[in-house]
């Protein structure tokens, strides 16, 4: 068990190393003041106050964050009725159906998805631009939502809905008074996920933006392809960050909201 604990361990520094290196990397140079990404020269914030007082970029970063909130927003009310609807369909095959169907926009290729919706968007007579980003972003959101929500209803003990029935709860205060309170942490846990995945997206948002609207990930690629500047390593230092605060942001709240409503769904 130690040898088997040990090599874990091993593994996991590893892991964490691969995928945390390159990105030290990248911060470690963002502060260089060669301009380049080998030979580090001085320490400066040259290229993080280019990104800031890039005014192009601001609109960008608001477009993002616009975006992210929305959709995620959106997203977590769907995705907890949908999971709510898959929870309480009576035949099983019913339900696995509705959760394969759930998890086809999961499961296939960014690419695809990112077609589809152009080309829906196109016969629709959307304009390609903040509308074509915002309902795809909610699209595959929803699913992930509802992945997050649903395990968290099976774990629900059905008399906890009984008891309240039986003291003259009506459905919204059953609803609104135990089962939403219970599920507060995969709420929140869906909620910052969804927000996550809109900020990183690249794929889908490639495929439906337009002319004059564009979001962080499709402005780093376009950057990135006209060549090596360090304002891109200090933009996606910033963008790293901002995540990592979301991350911590998410682990407070599931803290508080597992003390809050862990026993019974009730504070």
């Amino acid at each position: 068990m130690k040898r088997t604990h040990w090599w874990g361990r091993v593994y996991l520094l590893v892991v964490f190393a691969v995928m945390y290196t390159p990105i030290v990397y990248l911060m470690y140079y963002s502060f260089n003041s060669g301009g380049a990404m080998h030979d580090f020269q001085s320490f400066t914030f040259k290229w993080y106050r280019d990104v800031l007082s890039d005014d192009r970029l601001l609109i960008i970063v608001l477009n993002t964050i616009v975006i992210a909130l929305l959709s995620a927003a959106v997203a977590t009310i769907l995705g907890v009725i949908g999971a709510l609807a898959i929870y309480y369909v009576k035949r099983q095959r019913t339900k696995n159906a509705l959760l394969a169907l759930n998890n086809v926009l999961i499961v296939s290729p960014d690419v695809i998805i990112g077609a589809s919706f152009l080309l829906l968007f196109t016969i629709a007579g959307i304009k390609l631009g903040f509308t074509s980003v915002l309902l795809s972003h909610i699209a595959f959101s929803v699913p992930i939502v509802v992945l997050m929500v649903l395990p968290k209803l099976e774990e629900m003990s059905p008399t906890l809905i009984d008891a309240a029935r039986d003291l003259g709860a009506s459905h919204w205060q059953v609803l609104s008074g135990v089962v939403l309170p219970f599920l507060a942490p995969s709420i929140w846990a869906g909620f910052f996920m969804a927000l996550t995945y809109s900020l990183d997206d690249f794929a889908v948002t490639f495929f439906v933006t337009g002319n004059g609207f564009s979001t962080l990930s499709v402005e780093i690629y376009s950057r990135a392809r006209q060549g090596i500047s360090l304002s891109i390593n200090a933009l996606s230092t910033l963008l790293f960050l901002f995540t990592m605060l979301l991350v911590i942001g998410y682990y407070v709240l599931s803290q508080k909201g597992g003390r809050m409503y862990g026993i019974g769904g009730r504070k």
